[in-house]
């Protein structure tokens, strides 16, 4: 599958049809009693949750994938669903009353999350949306350019190749090999691809192949001198990592709740910096950036409550804490890996440049494909298959839910089918 092709609904499509054939009855398995259960037999707690039983997983699984849809712990599903409840006592009342009033202090609080103004952040449906929207909103000519990778997600480059079909637009593309973790090698070639057209530079905050921490705010900052714009997909940061856009220079930064905010899905977030002015101008942002206006319409209510509850769920615990533990998590695992046969590492070892994400390749001879379902029916973990046209390999999401105890059943698990 080619990132001109597939969207980030058929990466997830893909992968499920793998994981809904490997599908087994829950009574195959048999919970870790180390995970399960307390020795006073209360349920065990999972890694940074303030409950043991705020994740719904079905016994005995080992849930690494939160990089293509993440959990919504038992908190943020309460609140959408009392949401939801609510609504259908008065749908009005509710909906474009103390709803609508509660969305809005939803898009307040998402906004002082990733660390800018209300006024800035917009609430969409997915990272995809957000990213559409920026592309559909610039005014374009013929012969304009488009400066991004070749590691981006379809989902985040899909809208690009839509302007270039649509108005001429001319797509430059960077090379990052995966393997090759060199922040300053990708400004580098960032800066030589720019040309007096290129308009926009595209690029990922993590990038969904390999997890490599993108140089955000190099790029900005190159983009702002050559009179480029800044748009980042941060699809696989925000929840998962501390944002802070100001900090990171870009002018606009589209993001999901799907995923590492674990809100339900159909949410995500926005970032228009005050700086554009009407410079990225959609048909939904006709009427202002509320939750609700004349050219947004209505959107899921409930979900966009929910989403407001994960904000609240994640900055209980601390986005700086729920960071460490997963870079912690990702360490022990990038370690452990060493020791395994026939393994390859492509992500970037401890430090400034390593994610939550970790990727490893397979050998030829060996399926990621075919390899992922036999995690999940032999062993009960849940990976992703990261798609061929980037290398044949899986990846690792470890979030605040996960455990030494999962990191090392992955670990026992590829030794016994790689030995």
């Amino acid at each position: 599958m080619s990132d001109d092709s597939t969207s980030r609904r058929d990466f997830l499509s893909a992968v499920g049809a793998v994981s809904a054939a490997a599908i087994v009855p829950r009574s195959a398995f048999a919970v870790r009693a180390s995970e399960a259960r307390t020795s006073t037999g209360e349920p065990a707690p999972r890694g940074l949750a303030p409950s043991a039983d705020d994740f719904a997983f079905e016994p005995g699984l080992v849930y690494l994938q939160t990089g293509s849809l993440g959990p919504t712990p038992r908190p943020v599903m309460e609140r959408a669903t009392t949401a939801w409840k609510e609504l259908q006592r008065n749908p009005a009342g509710y909906g474009y009353g103390a709803h609508e009033q509660a969305m809005e202090g939803v898009r307040a609080k998402a906004a002082a999350f990733i660390g800018c103004a209300t006024d800035e952040l917009v609430l969409t449906t997915c990272t995809t949306a957000g990213m559409n929207w920026i592309a559909q909103g610039l005014t374009w000519a013929a012969g304009d350019r488009v400066l991004t990778t070749d590691q981006e997600h379809p989902g985040g480059r899909v809208c690009w190749d839509y302007v270039a079909r649509r108005h001429g637009v001319a797509l430059d593309v960077v090379a990052i090999p995966p393997g090759e973790n060199d922040a300053q090698a990708i400004v580098d070639r960032f800066a030589k691809a720019i040309t007096p057209r290129t308009r926009v530079l595209s690029f990922s905050h993590l990038l969904s192949s390999t997890g490599l921490r993108m140089p955000v705010a190099e790029l900005s900052a190159l983009a702002r001198r050559r009179g480029c714009l800044a748009v980042v997909d941060g699809a696989q940061a925000t929840g998962g990592i501390a944002v802070d856009v100001k900090a990171l220079g870009c002018h606009a930064y589209a993001t999901s709740g799907h995923k590492w905010l674990m809100a339900p899905p159909g949410t995500g977030l926005l970032y228009l910096s005050e700086e554009l002015g009407k410079t990225i101008d959609p048909i939904p942002l006709e009427s202002g950036r509320a939750a609700y206006t004349a050219s947004s319409g209505v959107c899921s209510i409930p979900s966009v409550l929910g989403l407001g509850a994960a904000v609240d769920y994640i900055s209980a615990i601390g986005i700086a804490k729920v960071e460490a533990h997963n870079l912690a998590l990702g360490r022990r695992l990038f370690e452990a890996l060493r020791g395994v046969p026939k393994v390859r590492v492509v992500s970037a070892a401890p430090g400034p440049l390593a994610s939550p994400l970790l990727t490893f390749e397979l050998p030829a001879a060996v399926k990621s494909g075919e390899f992922h379902a036999t995690l999940l029916q032999k062993h009960h973990i849940e990976v992703k298959v990261v798609p061929g046209n980037w290398l044949n390999g899986n990846r690792i999401s470890t979030h605040l839910f996960n455990t030494e105890h999962d990191v090392d059943a992955l670990v026992e698990a590829l030794r016994s089918e790689l030995a």
